[in-house]
């Protein structure tokens, strides 16, 4: 069976409200995962035109605050939507845990996706530190 995905997590002494609102505020994108996106214009409310390089495509942000989840979605190859899903939470002493899971590109391997997801955790929790 070959890997479609690449799960990383990270943990932090913040609290779990203060992780999702980094990630809830489609503004920090481009601060986070440089990889990802140059730049993001909004649509609407739930929908971006983000560009990297020279490429653009759309996104679709998806909140779900009670459950300290972000979704941010595109169209695929195929016809298929995925994206980057990304859930916060609770430490059972305090601190929360942040985890990512987002798809192998056809163009890339497990390790490379691992390594730029694991800089995008660290990025996160230090824009929530700031």
């Amino acid at each position: 069976m070959s890997l479609q995905t690449v799960t990383r997590a990270a943990e932090s002494d913040l609290e779990p409200i203060e992780i999702y609102n980094v990630l809830a505020d489609v503004s920090n994108l481009p601060k986070w995962a440089p990889a990802f996106a140059d730049s993001i214009e909004p649509t609407d409310k739930t929908h971006f035109r983000v560009t990297k390089n020279s490429d653009s495509f759309n996104m679709e942000l998806f909140l779900h605050p009670t459950a300290l989840a972000v979704d941010y979605i595109r169209e695929m190859a195929g016809n298929r939507r995925g994206g980057a899903y990304i859930r916060v939470t609770p430490r059972p002493l305090g601190g929360s845990t942040v985890i990512i899971t987002v798809p192998i590109a056809p163009t890339t391997n497990e390790a490379e996706v691992a390594k730029v997801l694991e800089q995008e955790l660290a990025e996160i929790i230090r824009l929530a530190q700031s």
